[in-house]
């Protein structure tokens, strides 16, 4: 009632207020003081249609957000994806079940890295492709070429025939430290240049897509979805610190996986000049030591006794590698490789993977109660067909 109090009292003088309440009372309820206050909206006064009379905001000033910055210091040079791979309909023609031969379309991210049309992408968004269009955000669109790619660190390089195109400023992911900010920028379910952005959640996170993997992954909560595969993962400096690549789903949550764009660097630095990568190979099966996996050895192999710690043991050496030239056995606990200390088996291919064919790697071992240091001469790694 205190809206109808001031409707009423600038109505008469205080004195005769008792004696005329009853009418007062009733003629403003029927009016709603209508066009007899001043200032007030109604009838006779203001505009009946306005939603709000606040009064109209400052204009915005520009601000220093550093996601905007980062984003359009990158931007630019994201590109889409789009690739056409054709492939044999086994029951087509013959049984009439469709053309005998199929078009299967993908789509992915990317970003240039040179101005004369470099791109860096992931190996499975051009795996196998027959045709591949790359787009950029302003409208243009080219005929990509794969110059190579590489499915063991999932990388690879695609050309287009342009020049003077914008580049994204590569970063330095070894100095990369969790809890930073991070910012994803792709074309994630078919919706271009889509820009998330989190924290960067892990580093050097071997084990994310399974066991003996060779890439050092870093771990981010930036919503990453399919269709960001390839795009670039950045810093609030708007640089290139990761290329996304994999993604771990849970209700209500989910994780994503970029290569370190130094080792993204590295692989497409190979494909370039010789149209392939080269990885180190020692020919070795590992597996990750447990006190408990120790004890059940222990008790059913008097080959092998193992100590009762968390580390990594050899299962198995291939014939004529070079862990079998240098001497490895089976049961032997690898402890250092090169310079790294390793605890699980992705570390030892990580460590290997950071030597260099037919150069000198030292293993340092544990077997029984010795400790030995073995000098390695790592072989390619056999190419899978």
């Amino acid at each position: 009632m205190a809206s109808r109090a001031a409707c009423m009292a600038p109505l008469m003088p205080v004195p005769r207020r008792a004696a005329v309440l009853g009418t007062l009372l009733a003629a403003s309820l029927l009016s709603a003081c209508s066009g007899s206050i001043p200032g007030l909206p109604g009838r006779h006064g203001g505009d009946p249609a306005r939603v709000s009379d606040a009064p109209p905001a400052a204009p915005l000033q520009p601000g220093n957000n550093f996601i905007v910055s980062a984003v359009d210091k990158v931007g630019p040079a994201v590109v889409r994806i789009d690739t056409v791979k054709r492939v044999i309909n086994p029951l087509g023609g013959l049984f009439g079940s469709g053309p005998p031969v199929q078009q299967q379309q993908g789509q992915g991210s990317g970003f240039i890295t040179r101005s004369d049309g470099v791109i860096l992408t992931n190996a499975h968004v051009v795996d196998g492709a027959n045709e591949v269009d790359v787009t950029l955000p302003d409208g243009r669109s080219f005929s990509g070429k794969v110059l190579g790619s590489d499915p063991v660190t999932d990388v690879a390089v695609v050309k287009v025939a342009a020049s003077n195109l914008p580049v994204a400023p590569l970063g330095d992911s070894a100095r990369v430290r969790s809890g930073e900010w991070a910012i994803a920028i792709g074309n994630p379910l078919g919706l271009d240049n889509t820009v998330t952005a989190g924290i960067i959640s892990a580093v050097q996170r071997t084990n994310a897509v399974g066991e003996g993997q060779r890439v050092p992954y870093i771990q981010t909560d930036a919503a990453v979805n399919p269709g960001n595969s390839g795009g670039p993962l950045i810093n609030d400096r708007g640089q290139v610190i990761g290329i996304n690549t994999a993604i771990r789903q849970a209700p209500g949550a989910g994780l994503s996986f970029a290569i370190p764009i130094n080792l993204g660097r590295q692989i497409a630095a190979q494909i370039l000049e010789r149209g392939r990568a080269s990885h180190p190979y020692i020919g070795v099966r590992l597996q990750a030591l447990t006190p408990q996996l120790a004890r059940e050895v222990n008790a059913t192999n008097a080959e092998c006794q193992l100590p009762e710690i968390n580390g990594v043991v050899v299962v198995e050496v291939m014939p004529g590698s070079p862990a079998d030239r240098s001497g490895m056995r089976p049961c032997d606990l690898i402890e250092r490789v090169g310079k790294a200390a390793v605890d699980n088996p992705s570390e030892v291919q990580v460590a290997v993977d950071q030597g260099r064919v037919g150069e000198v790697l030292s293993v340092q071992i544990q077997r029984g109660k010795r400790t030995l240091d073995l000098r390695l001469q790592p072989a390619e790694l056999p190419r899978q067909n």
